[in-house]
């Protein structure tokens, strides 16, 4: 037993649903990256864990939470999709002067909806209680997901314990105190409305594989009761009377698994609420960009728009 346990950790028994972050290991680019880091912990699941990789800076950065897809039933907080190369998106936010902060979160057949949610949550508030350890500016915080991560992104931006489903999406686990508002959003080929996509028919699974309707396994309950959670787990529903940060969507046009009309209809409400969007189509991109001519311009547009709006 050491000496002394950092503040964090010395809180007697039982031990707090986190861990403080250790040193980090520094780069010769100048880069700390704080890796497999604990931010929330449940009895009877994994730990939640995330890697934040900062910039070399005298001065607090901005930072991006990057939330994974994977249908919410699978994905890895290292991994972009396989169109995406990791060193085009890391290199792109470090370059722009951005800290990336890429977590894992609970898939839907271990906890449905919301626990997806109060996983981003909690990522948020860890980074904000421990930004002074990270480096981070906890004012200038956006998020940024695809797919699924996309869906839980605009979710992070649009609810507020003051909004129309209360302290409910909030959650209580890791940090259980601080603010969850973020000042950008980036999403890229999220769901907006899950109830028409209960319908909605999905791409066949590659031969010899079984893969469960990722929107029914996301929202849990009987099919009975399946109207309302969608309509609880759709970012649409939480657009009216709030005030959205900014807002990238970026989505392909032949998407055969989550609909171009999905971001569509996403940009109009938030132009409506008065937000600032942006929906950028990728004409003739499937989903994760698939049939893209070059991804390249798709990564750095985003960070330009997260940079414009973080102050990087």
């Amino acid at each position: 037993m050491p000496a002394s346990l950092p503040a964090e950790l010395d809180l007697g028994w039982p031990p707090p649903p986190y861990q403080a972050p250790v040193p980090p290991v520094v780069t010769e680019d100048g880069v700390s990256h704080f890796d497999g880091v604990t931010y929330a912990t449940t009895p009877g699941y994994r730990p939640r864990l995330l890697d934040a990789h900062v910039p070399a800076s005298d001065e607090p950065v901005p930072a991006v939470i990057w939330i994974h897809g994977g249908g919410w039933l699978e994905g890895d907080r290292r991994y972009p999709p396989p169109t995406i190369p990791v060193d085009l998106l890391h290199g792109s936010i470090l370059r722009a002067g951005i800290a990336l902060v890429a977590i894992d979160y609970r898939h839907s057949l271990e906890a449905p909806f919301p626990a997806q949610l109060h996983d981003v949550k909690a990522a948020i508030r860890y980074v904000r209680r421990f930004a002074d350890t990270f480096g981070i500016d906890p004012e200038r915080i956006g998020v940024w997901g695809e797919s699924a991560g996309g869906h839980l992104a605009a979710l992070a931006g649009l609810t507020r314990p003051e909004g129309p489903a209360g302290e409910a999406l909030e959650g209580s686990v890791g940090v259980r105190e601080g603010n969850t508002a973020v000042s950008a959003v980036v999403d890229w080929y999220g769901v907006s409305e899950l109830t028409s996509l209960l319908s909605h028919p999905l791409p066949p699974a590659p031969p010899g594989t079984e893969f469960p309707n990722p929107f029914t396994a996301l929202l849990g309950g009987t099919p009975e009761q399946q109207h309302e959670l969608a309509r609880a787990a759709s970012p649409l529903t939480y657009v009216e009377g709030s005030t959205p940060p900014p807002f990238l969507l970026v989505h392909g046009t032949a998407d055969g698994l989550v609909p171009y009309s999905q971001s569509e209809v996403l940009a109009e409400a938030l132009k409506d609420a008065g937000g600032e969007v942006t929906l950028e189509p990728v004409e003739g991109a499937d989903h994760i960009f698939l049939g893209a001519p070059d991804v390249t311009p798709i990564v750095t547009g985003s960070v330009a728009f997260l940079a414009r709006h973080l102050g990087a």
